[in-house]
């Protein structure tokens, strides 16, 4: 007879090592794009001493950004900050006062 595991994460966030959510995906597409900027100066002739420092401390400064902003923001701070630095400050309205006031002539007996 088999045994199948049940997966109880059905419905809930992705977590690795406590990066939540979109946290997971910056710090893999950073991770990424660090890699091929250290190929990239790898292939034309830079230091490899260079590209080492290069690796090493662009890599712990995304490292710390990442978990950095996922402890302050949370698992839907990104989107709530998105979202308020699109709502406006302000609500102007240049129209003139009068033209919101209707004024309906008043009927007469005739």
């Amino acid at each position: 007879m088999n045994i199948y595991h049940i997966n109880k994460g059905i419905g809930r966030t992705v977590e690795f090592k406590g990066l939540k959510a979109q946290y997971l995906f910056i710090f893999a597409g950073g991770l990424l794009a660090l890699l091929v900027l250290v190929m990239i100066l790898y292939m034309a002739g830079v230091n490899n001493y260079i590209c080492l420092f290069t690796a090493g401390s662009s890599s712990s400064l995304l490292i710390w950004l990442t978990f950095s902003m996922n402890r302050k923001y949370g698992e839907h701070g990104l989107m709530k900050l998105g979202a308020k630095k699109k709502h406006p400050k302000y609500i102007i309205s240049r129209k003139n006062v009068l033209r919101y006031i209707k004024i309906t002539p008043k009927m007469t007996a005739v």
